[in-house]
């Protein structure tokens, strides 16, 4: 095992996974959580990782500090906030943070941990919970390139695509594309499914047959035959979605730039959200389909 000491602050759905790779990876990590009974706490604890009482005691002797958190005030108050890593981080340790909280708040918080002597990347990732768990997640990176090549070992063992996208903040740019081209896959599918049904074919067959053409995607392989099942277990939460097409939105107007596609499936999304007295919100992104059965 690496004596190289290294923590990872929020161990939810993704986090768990991840840290639980990178023990397995041969890594000494301490892990630490805000609710200490999340599925992902059991996961990493499994795994070796040891679980620290508090943030503190988690990032007290780390040299590379990840977090995967919720939102950007999830990230602010974990990463900048009062009894956060900016007042407890070793002088010069290499924050990495995994969530998505575009462009504009990386920027602003990679240059407040400069001021404390900390170097950041902003590292968001797509894969959702089966890359996370299999260890092919794709990291997109921001930062300078010897904190990148730091890293690099760390994103190996939990990811299979890494890239280094440009300085602080090219990550998350890189991301907020990603979200769109994940977003309108999934309207895609959906719309194909509902003309396979009306014209008598198995939605399944379009799964099997699509997928091995030149209309085959990650979506199509890991969400289609979910959407064809109804089985909206979740991955990647409705919730999550919409507060990652806020943030290209939010993005979009500042620029003042139209995305007619990216305002559908975030529409789309909202329908789903306000299903059922909002449980459809906790449900995978794939429950798309319900805004068109059940609007």
């Amino acid at each position: 095992m690496s004596e190289q000491q290294i923590a990872f602050l929020g161990l939810g759905v993704m986090g768990g996974y991840m840290t639980a790779n990178l023990v397995k990876g041969g890594f000494n990590v301490k892990g630490w959580n805000r609710t200490s009974d999340r599925p992902g706490v059991k996961i990493a604890a499994e795994a070796g990782a040891e679980i620290a009482s508090s943030l503190p005691k988690a990032i007290e002797s780390a040299e590379i500090i990840f977090s995967c958190l919720g939102d950007v005030p999830d990230v602010e108050e974990v990463l900048l906030g009062k009894e956060g890593a900016i007042d407890y981080a070793p002088k010069n340790a290499l924050i990495v943070d995994t969530s998505t909280i575009g462009s504009t708040a990386a920027k602003r918080i990679g240059v407040e941990l400069a001021k404390h002597h900390l170097r950041f990347l902003d590292a968001p990732v797509s894969g959702g919970d089966i890359g996370a768990k299999n260890g092919t997640l794709t990291f997109m990176v921001g930062g300078s390139e010897p904190d990148f090549a730091e890293c690099e070992p760390f994103f190996q063992v939990m990811g299979q695509n890494i890239r280094l996208c440009g300085s602080v903040g090219s990550g998350q740019a890189v991301k907020m594309c990603n979200q769109i081209l994940g977003s309108l896959s999934l309207v895609g599918i959906c719309e194909a499914m509902l003309l396979a049904e009306k014209q008598g074919i198995d939605p399944s067959l379009i799964v099997e047959v699509c997928s091995t053409g030149a209309s085959g995607s990650w979506a199509l392989s890991n969400l289609g035959m979910k959407v064809a099942e109804s089985n909206f277990a979740p991955g990647f939460m409705v919730k999550h979605i919409l507060k990652d097409l806020r943030l290209v939105r939010e993005i979009a107007e500042s620029a003042s730039l139209e995305l007619p596609g990216t305002e559908l499936s975030d529409r789309l999304f909202k329908i789903v959200q306000s299903l059922g007295d909002g449980e459809g919100k906790e449900q995978g992104t794939q429950a798309m389909i319900r805004a068109y059965r059940e609007k």
